[in-house]
């Protein structure tokens, strides 16, 4: 059984100890993070090592954006892609060889955020998050044949169940139609599976993310789940699990995302 988990931590070094408490409660073999906010250099990969994640694949940015993947298992760097046409730090490709030849091919995500204006007209951020998403419904780099998964932070919850009122929601940026459409190409290009979704019900609320606005977070319960696992038609049958991590936003200095989680039977 392989254990895989997303996490957008809001910057590694500040978090370091709530994602050590993470690895060492939940055991993940590969941990994919977004937004670590360091250079590759600056990359606590010592601390990762002492807590048995010896093999790391990091595009790092100083300051902003950045993905890291640690893992038990060995990692073979794949090719990096921007997909907007800028020099962003928000896509890393992994494989990783499993017992009995199988091979696993890891796509670590940070999407845009997109801003707060749902127009690109006159919002660059969103115009941005839109040609991101475009590119990726259009991206060819995943072989069709073999294991893969497309995991991270999408900024986009594309159910009415994924936001706290898919009502109030419909012209805030990650819920607007032109974003769920945008998405909705992406999964089907590629054929993806939501594997979370196969096990927490479309029907049920599901949220990943909750605001640093609110004064009590768990009170209110305003999320939405902009974090994702997906795999490919050869994984929809061997998932066997999944969670999403939620006491992980009531942590002392929490990031405003929490952990989410899928098992695999390979």
């Amino acid at each position: 059984m392989l254990r895989i988990a997303t996490w957008n931590i809001n910057s590694v070094r500040l978090r370091e100890c709530l994602v050590a408490r993470f690895l060492s409660e939940a055991r993940p073999a590969i941990l994919c993070l977004q937004e670590i906010k360091c250079k590759e250099d600056l990359f606590p990969r010592e601390a990762f090592r002492e807590l048995g994640y010896s093999h790391a694949a990091i595009s790092g940015q100083a300051g902003y954006h950045g993905v890291a993947t640690v893992s038990k298992l060995p990692l073979t760097p794949l090719p990096r892609e921007s997909f907007c046409g800028t020099a962003e730090a928000r896509h890393l490709g992994c494989a990783v060889n499993l017992p009995a030849g199988v091979t696993l091919a890891i796509h670590n995500i940070y999407v845009p955020a997109g801003g707060d204006i749902p127009d690109p007209s006159i919002n660059p951020k969103f115009k941005q998050k839109l040609a991101y998403l475009e590119s990726l419904a259009g991206w060819r780099g995943i072989p069709q044949s073999g294991h893969a998964v497309l995991l991270g932070d999408v900024n986009v919850a594309p159910l009415e169940t994924d936001v706290w009122s898919h009502k109030q929601l419909l012209r805030v940026v990650s819920h607007t139609p032109a974003e769920v459409e945008a998405l909705t190409k992406v999964q089907n290009s590629g054929g993806w599976a939501d594997l979370v979704r196969r096990f927490i019900p479309p029907e049920r609320k599901l949220y990943t993310w909750w605001s640093y606005r609110a004064r009590d977070w768990a009170a209110s319960d305003r999320g939405r789940r902009l974090d994702h696992i997906w795999g490919s038609g050869s994984l929809a049958g061997r998932a066997r699990g999944a969670a999403v991590l939620k006491e992980a936003r009531g942590w002392e200095a929490p990031s405003d995302h929490v952990p989410v989680i899928v098992d695999l039977d390979l």
